[in-house]
């Protein structure tokens, strides 16, 4: 089996990499950058740290925030337009995956214009053209999208999301900056946190793993579950390690792909517009469960790696069990709801089974599913 691997050209890591974003503009003639990022990280001055950098450096740029928690086709589109209009020649998406998911899809547009409609990028679309360069900041500690080559759209109209694989998306540069993340508030630090945990154990165990992403996906796991309580009492020591931690999540996961807990939880973000990250999290230890006759040992290793004791002494039952309960103590530990009771319509199972099963992560899922199946998991949390 050939395993195909593909990451950024360039990252910088650690506090202060933001510093480098003038110097790489420069090395690759970039002149007029448009910057990409949302309304609350203008209001509470986060977006001003890297626009400070460019007003300092005598950069022009333009900047479009018309962006939605779960972005919209609309919000493409609007991007799309703002590009043109700015007659920039780059990207600088400053934010957590609504902002670098809005610039991946503007920055393939514009670079492949016949995919204008966006609906047609689902999936693998055939592109031909890398995008416009995209200068990646992430300000959550969660999506990875500054490395990955996905990305997810809502479609308001039918009341789903999609997902979108594509080589060409990855932004060029990633500045991966634990100080970009320090005002995110505990309930976002948390979600996003438990996304990325959720990107490193699906990753670790899905269809597609093989001995470079498991190496990835065991030391994000071992990052993010010894940083995650730390970085949600805003300490810089837990910053840090969940800066890298989902980081080397997404290196793994974007190239081998992910589960059936990440195609439920786009649909419960599109139809009820519950932050993504959450969805993953109260999903997280049910898909765990279903797919653990799938695993193999798999799950000794993630115990192991999530600090539980003595793992080797375990029969699988046991470690499979101590894997899930690890995950479960975690959540609970960060805030996060045990089930979707109050959320969760009855009469939306079925319409979310199925789109669940259409989304391009549910055929990785290391357990084959059926959309009865799907409707079960949905209904054990009800």
């Amino acid at each position: 089996m050939v395993n195909r691997i593909i990451l950024n050209e360039t990252s910088y890591h650690g506090a202060g990499a933001i510093a480098s974003i003038t110097a790489e503009l420069a090395q690759r003639g970039l002149k007029k950058p448009i910057v990409f990022t949302d309304p609350d990280l203008i209001k509470f001055g986060v977006s001003k740290k890297v626009t400070d950098i460019l007003d300092k450096a005598k950069v022009k740029y333009a900047v479009y925030s018309d962006i939605k928690a779960n972005p919209t086709i609309k919000n493409v589109k609007d991007g799309v337009k703002a590009f043109k209009a700015a007659k920039a020649d780059s990207i600088i998406a400053i934010g957590g995956g609504s902002a670098m998911d809005t610039a991946k899809a503007v920055g393939i547009i514009i670079a492949n214009p016949k995919f204008a409609d966006v609906r047609s990028l689902e999936g693998v679309a055939p592109t031909k053209n890398p995008s416009k360069p995209i200068l990646a900041v992430p300000t959550t500690a969660g999506t990875a999208a500054e490395v990955t080559i996905n990305y997810v759209i809502t479609d308001v109209e039918k009341k789903r999301k999609f997902v979108c694989v594509d080589p060409h998306d990855i932004p060029v540069v990633a500045f991966v900056d634990p100080e970009m993340m320090s005002s995110m508030p505990k309930g976002l630090t948390a979600f996003t946190g438990m996304d990325a945990l959720t990107h490193a154990i699906e990753g670790y165990i899905t269809k597609g793993a093989c001995a470079i992403t498991d190496m990835l996906h065991l030391e994000a796991i071992r990052l993010i579950s010894s940083s995650l309580r730390d970085a949600v009492a805003n300490k810089p020591s837990g910053r840090a390690g969940m800066a890298l931690g989902q980081y080397i999540a997404g290196m793994g996961f974007s190239n081998v792909g992910l589960g059936v807990d990440h195609a439920m939880a786009h649909g419960l973000s599109a139809l009820y517009d519950m932050p993504h990250g959450k969805a993953c999290a109260i999903l997280l230890p049910t898909a765990m469960k279903f797919n653990a006759a799938k695993t193999g040992t798999k799950y000794r290793e993630i115990a192991r790696a999530m600090g539980v004791k003595n793992v080797d002494k375990m029969t699988m039952p046991q470690y499979r069990k101590a894997a899930v309960e690890a995950v479960e103590k975690l959540a609970k530990d960060v805030g996060i709801p045990a089930d979707l009771k109050g959320v969760l319509k009855k009469e939306d199972i079925k319409f979310l089974a199925e789109s669940a099963y259409a989304d391009a992560c549910r055929p990785g899922n290391p357990r084959d599913c059926s959309v009865k199946d799907i409707e079960k998991l949905y209904k054990s949390l009800a």
